[in-house]
């Protein structure tokens, strides 16, 4: 049975960016409302901003830290895959399709034998 581990903001410290960084883009969303007069640059240069302030805040507390930190450790695992060769990547998806088509065939003969069999044969409906 594997075991799961839940993590939680444990320090006030930690609780307080994350707290920083929610109230960051609730000033940007009500910030981009209230300077609507000024034009859509402005608008969206105030949500941006403040955006900005949010996920700069956000990555500077722990969970942020441990986000950038299983971030890295997915991209050096996804260094260590070996992908197929271009010929090898063609032969698969053929194999796949013909398999799939092979597939429809059977259950198609399948389904006509059965509805010949029910049918025609046992309940005397003839078409």
């Amino acid at each position: 049975m594997a075991s799961t581990q839940v993590e939680t903001v444990n320090t006030g410290a930690d609780k307080a960016k994350l707290g920083a960084s929610v109230a960051l883009v609730l000033l940007g969303l009500v910030g981009f409302y209230l300077v609507a007069k000024q034009g859509p640059w402005v608008q969206w240069g105030v949500l941006l901003v403040a955006l900005a302030a949010a996920v700069a805040v956000f990555f500077l507390s722990e969970p942020g830290k441990s986000l950038l930190a299983f971030g890295r450790d997915a991209v050096r695992e996804l260094r260590k895959v070996v992908w197929p060769e271009r010929k090898e990547a063609l032969q698969m998806t053929a194999y796949v399709f013909v398999f799939v088509l092979v597939m429809a065939v059977f259950l198609w003969l399948t389904d006509k034998t059965l509805e010949w069999l029910l049918y025609d044969l046992i309940l005397g409906w003839k078409k």
